[in-house]
């Protein structure tokens, strides 16, 4: 049996500041405004460890591919994946640049040929904010390589050795 570390991580999450503070409950009466409930990424250690990656299987966010993904050659990865899985391992400087709408380019492993992995790279393999507080990943590139196509399954989890995300075709329903 090996001796494995386990790798650190913090939590981030929201802190939402509910209660004005007295100098802004004063703006806003003089402004004949309502205080709006704001909110801050913050770090938080976790009681619970990081979610292990099971090398057999580490695929720990898995979908099916949209027709919509597909057009705009962008992949929704779900809020709760992006904190869960993703967020613990990146520094809090990465994560409130995400967070605040700023694109983060990554790099993207294609796993798919586990004997050939392909790595993109660049400027147009990144990471964004959506409107709804959800998260694309662009590469227009990995989806014409692989040619994705409505209701392939994929997977994908962060490698935090590489500081990189790790992809793999799954199934694919069109040959």
């Amino acid at each position: 049996m090996s001796y494995q570390t386990p790798l650190l991580s913090l939590k981030k999450t929201f802190f939402y500041n509910f209660f004005p503070s007295k100098a802004e409950e004063e703006a806003c009466k003089l402004n004949n405004t309502p205080h709006v409930v704001t909110r801050e990424l913050i770090e938080i250690r976790d009681v619970y460890p990081p979610p292990k990656i099971n090398l057999e299987n580490p695929w720990q966010i898995k979908k099916r591919i949209t027709c919509d993904e597909i057009v705009l050659g962008k992949l929704v990865i779900l809020f709760f994946e992006i904190f869960e899985y993703i967020f613990r391992y990146w520094t809090m400087d990465a994560a409130k640049s995400l967070e605040n709408g700023y694109d983060v380019p990554i790099d993207v492993w294609d796993l798919t040929k586990e004997i050939v992995p392909k790595k993109y790279e660049g400027e147009s393999v990144c990471l964004k904010k959506l409107y709804n507080d959800d998260f694309s990943l662009s590469c227009i590139e990995l989806f014409n390589d692989c040619e994705l196509g409505d209701g392939d399954e994929i997977g994908l989890y962060w490698d935090p050795r590489s500081s990189s995300l790790m992809f793999k075709l799954l199934s694919q329903i069109h040959a």
